[in-house]
């Protein structure tokens, strides 16, 4: 068993792992914003600026898995520094591109750097604190991961307008530098321990199989699915990988990923959470921004201002997790964490496209608030029965979760959303006729006459608003039956406080 090592001062250490976590957050958050800029500095097209986006999330997702073996091999501390010192300098070549193909290149690169700055460091916490107070540790980590959504879009914006695109990318340079202070000074160095061989072939069966899913889910839209023939050889390519990744890996005397970390019960229930949870935090976000600019006819920067509290309900809520945590068992929390986000995407698919700022205030802090009392007890129940040797396997899995659950929610909930609104409007449109008898009692306005050009066209634009209206409800629907029908799956999960007291 791996001792735990003396930590200086573990609220330094809390905030020097998740200062680097949180610069990876702030720089996907902020890139998002620059982009349009971006496009036109380097003279691409839509399509193609997206893959300035889409090559980094593979790489995210290819060396996630991965990062478990090499802080193992490497040492937690040793490979973090690694980590951030190899996504700063990626960055500064980003912001240096002077083309297309330069920065997808060193966006690549700059995602296999950034991808176990996330689970690394909440690895480094929990094999740094005592089972009781992991709980506070993970609120101040959620609460630090905030920062980037809440403030990512309002910097990325004010420094693209009056610096250039370039900046969002070199910002990431004093925050490494204070990072990389902290890390040496405050957390343990812990010694490379593992000696078993790395399963090449696993890897490369995995990376394969995430590569093509994440590929298929980006492309899928455009391509309208599986009407393309692109379509599916992506997707039958990644299902073949997974199957023969996971017939390898039962099979295997070195896997790459041990099929033992899976006999934890809370372990796996708390993965499919995390799916769950990677959902709701990204599907909404793909449905509420445009609904209010293109149904409601807010400003860009309004919208901004008033899906922020989102972020404001996940810091109260997970620092208060956080602390109920040393007082209570952490399933009841998690259920009712779940039971606000639910609320809140029932009440998104109640409002209607005259809703005011102050109603969606109101749903986002709740919803905010969902998911902090979602994620810390979720964390602390995951990791609860893994090993300090297994904990960095169990922390990148938890992360590349969350992120195939946000891709695949994303895909879901904008496909239906396509989807809902075509069968609304072949719904809806065939009763705008002139042989409709209820139009001879109640006439339609001047404005939507539809003997005219003006009036056929003005009704039309209303009749696609109304089906695009009615599809969003049907999507916060689906995303909310989703997370009341996983609800009972939090009470299948053992209770860690139990554990304790009996080995107490």
């Amino acid at each position: 068993m791996t001792k735990r090592a003396t930590v200086k001062n573990r609220g330094l250490l809390t905030f020097a792992v998740a200062l680097g976590a949180v610069m990876q957050v702030l720089d996907t958050s902020m890139i998002s914003v620059a982009l349009p800029h971006l496009m036109g500095s380097l003279s691409a097209t839509q399509d193609q600026v997206s893959w300035v986006l889409t090559f980094y999330v593979i790489a995210v997702a290819i060396v996630t898995p991965a990062s478990s073996f090499l802080s193992l091999r490497i040492g937690q501390k040793r490979f973090f520094l690694i980590c951030v010192v190899g996504f700063t300098t990626t960055s500064v070549f980003c912001g240096l591109s002077e083309s297309l193909g330069e920065i997808v290149a060193f966006r690549t690169l700059q995602g296999v750097f950034a991808a176990p700055l996330g689970p690394m460091s909440q690895a480094i916490l929990l094999n740094n604190y005592e089972a009781e107070e992991r709980g506070t540790a993970m609120g101040w980590w959620t609460i630090g991961m905030m920062f980037g959504p809440i403030f990512g879009p309002t910097f990325g914006g004010v420094i693209t307008e009056y610096l250039s695109w370039s900046w969002v990318f070199f910002v990431n340079v004093p925050i490494a530098v204070a990072t990389i202070v902290l890390v040496v000074l405050f957390v343990p160095d812990t010694k490379g321990g593992a000696r078993h061989p790395f399963d090449v072939f696993g890897f490369l069966l995995l990376g394969v199989a995430l590569a093509t899913m994440q590929l298929t889910l980006d492309r899928g839209e455009r391509q309208d699915w599986f009407s393309s023939q692109e379509i599916w050889i992506l997707t039958g390519v990644s299902a073949a990988a997974f199957y023969a990744f996971i017939v390898h890996s039962l099979t295997a005397r070195n896997p790459f990923i041990d099929p033992a970390i899976f006999k934890s019960r809370n372990f796996t229930i708390g993965l499919m959470l995390m799916f769950l949870l990677g959902v709701i935090m990204l599907a909404v976000l793909a449905l509420i921004p445009p609904y209010l600019q293109n149904l409601s006819g807010f400003p860009v920067l309004t919208i901004g201002l008033v899906l922020a509290p989102r972020g404001l309900g996940t810091l109260f809520a997970s620092y208060t997790a956080g602390r109920l945590l040393k007082y209570i068992e952490p399933r009841p929390i998690i259920a009712f964490g779940m039971s606000l986000c639910a609320y809140s995407t029932w009440q998104f698919s109640q409002i209607t496209p005259d809703v005011g700022a102050t109603q969606i205030i109101f749903i986002s802090v709740i919803q905010g608030a969902g998911m902090g009392f979602f994620f810390v007890p979720l964390s602390i129940v995951t990791f609860s029965d893994l090993s300090v040797v297994q904990t960095p396997t169990g922390t990148a899995l938890f992360s590349l979760l969350r992120n195939i659950g946000s891709s695949v929610g994303v895909s879901i909930v904008v496909g239906a959303l396509i989807r809902n609104t075509q069968r609304n409007f072949a719904d809806i449109a065939p009763d705008v006729s002139l042989y409709n008898e209820t139009y001879r009692h109640v006439p339609l306005p001047l404005v939507w006459d539809i003997e005219t050009n003006s009036g056929l066209a003005a009704i039309g634009h209303e009749i696609t608003r109304q089906a695009t209206a009615s599809a969003y409800i049907s999507d916060f629907l689906l995303i909310t039956i989703a997370t009341v029908v996983c609800i009972p799956l939090v009470y299948l999960c053992r209770n860690p406080r139990a554990k304790r007291s009996v080995a107490s």
